[in-house]
């Protein structure tokens, strides 16, 4: 997860939707299947612990992807899989046919703590200790809990569910699982991303952003015997003033910062190379793109005037597009975001819309396909710090709302009718 403004937006619920989310909530099945979910919590969070335990960087995911394949092959899901990009997920086939839905359900396995960390986890006092406990530990435990309660309930679903897993959600990962997932396939109708969080809330917009690496090069020299030569660290120093002076609109709410510098060799060296890694955000598309055309411009002007400054042109600049996540929104009254909201409701919880993030379901959204990112339940902290935690209560409520979201989305065979259509 790499964003989150709270909103605290409510939506009027249509009868329809409620009217189903009332009736799966009813049901014998369905409410025992509840008592599951919350007789299961142990389970979860031991799913959430081993998982935790081994590492997995962005672009290093494989064998937390592999354990986690193995997982899936407990029930008996068909069309097992581990795509080229690094993927792990595989099919609940409905009874429905023809016009039946799919719907991909997943959490993301990377975590943006570098290979090394000790993720071991650690509990005092009931509260549980370790890099990614949370982001996105607790999103896997509530893939894996909704699957086996699905399964234990013996409840026929009309829609397919993809249960799974994707790769380099994270930092410069990029969204590259989903991405490749949805290259892929195109018939899928519904997407649904667990990340930790309270599951009252619902998110159904998407932060775009842009991030480069930009390298300034030149010829460098001796701090005194070449004085006069221009310097990549002070054109980097002019960049980066020009940058900091940017006017960005509030709404859309649209940022930018410069979160990393390098550069030079030492004390009494004119820097022959320098860089520095930019990122730009924004909830709209065009905004992005304005903010993105402004800031390149003063990269540019920054060059320039190093050169000029010494009667040089011995400066160049590369800018290495290295994240691209794209921006999207969705009707707040949409079907699945609805289904999310009453799903919360029947649990006699008050729902809420958050504001826009960027997660994995960025790319569905950008693509029209309808998408939220729900909460995996129980209280996270510290998240993408080595003091991330996991407090554990009332956890359950997180995958029960899921669950009951899910079903509602794609029906329950001899119950209720899919909320999603196929297209």
């Amino acid at each position: 997860m790499d964003l989150q403004t709270g909103e605290n937006r409510q939506v009027e619920l249509s009868d329809e939707v409620m009217e189903t989310a009332q009736r799966i909530y009813g049901d014998e099945r369905v409410q025992a299947a509840l008592a599951f979910i919350e007789q299961d919590a142990e389970q979860t969070l031991r799913d959430q612990i081993t998982l935790t335990e081994i590492p997995a960087p962005s672009f290093q995911e494989s064998t937390r992807g592999e354990y986690f394949r193995e997982l899936l092959q407990t029930f008996g899901l068909a069309d097992i899989q581990t795509d080229a990009e690094g993927n792990v997920f595989g099919t609940w086939r409905g009874s429905g046919s023809g016009s039946r839905p799919t719907v991909f359900i997943c959490a993301h396995l990377d975590t943006v703590f570098p290979a090394g960390t000790d993720t071991k986890v650690r509990e005092k006092e009931g509260v549980y200790y370790a890099p990614g406990i949370s982001d996105d530990g607790r999103g896997l435990a509530t893939v894996l809990g909704v699957l086996r309660a699905l399964q234990e309930s013996g409840i026929s679903t009309v829609g397919d569910v993809i249960f799974g897993a994707t790769v380099g959600e994270e930092g410069l990962g990029d969204l590259r699982g989903v991405k490749a997932f949805f290259r892929d396939h195109d018939d899928v109708d519904g997407f649904i991303s667990i990340e930790p969080g309270d599951p009252t809330r619902t998110t159904y917009l998407a932060t775009g952003s842009r991030r480069y690496k930009v390298t300034f090069a030149g010829p460098g020299g001796h701090s005194f015997g070449a004085f006069g030569t221009p310097s990549a660290i002070h054109a980097l120093g002019r960049a980066v003033s020009l940058i900091a002076d940017v006017q960005v609109p509030s709404e859309p709410k649209t940022t930018f910062t410069v979160g990393e510098i390098r550069g030079g060799t030492s004390v009494n060296t004119i820097a022959a190379e320098a860089s520095l890694m930019l990122d730009m955000r924004s909830n709209s598309m065009d905004e992005l793109a304005n903010l993105e055309a402004e800031i390149l411009s003063r990269i540019q002007e920054a060059v320039d005037a190093e050169n000029v400054r010494w009667g040089s042109n011995a400066i160049s600049v590369e800018m290495k597009l290295v994240g691209d996540r794209p921006a999207g929104a969705q009707a707040s009254d949409a079907r699945i975001v609805q289904a999310a909201m009453a799903a919360t409701r029947s649990m006699g919880m008050s729902p809420e819309l958050d504001g826009a993030m960027s997660t994995d379901s960025n790319v569905p959204i950008s693509l029209g396909i309808p998408a939220v990112t729900l909460g995996g339940g129980g209280i996270p902290a510290g998240m993408h710090t080595l003091q991330e935690s996991f407090d554990p209560v009332d956890a359950h409520l997180g995958v029960q709302r899921t669950f009951l979201a899910l079903l509602g989305l794609v029906g329950v065979s001899g119950l209720t009718e899919p909320l999603l259509s196929h297209d």
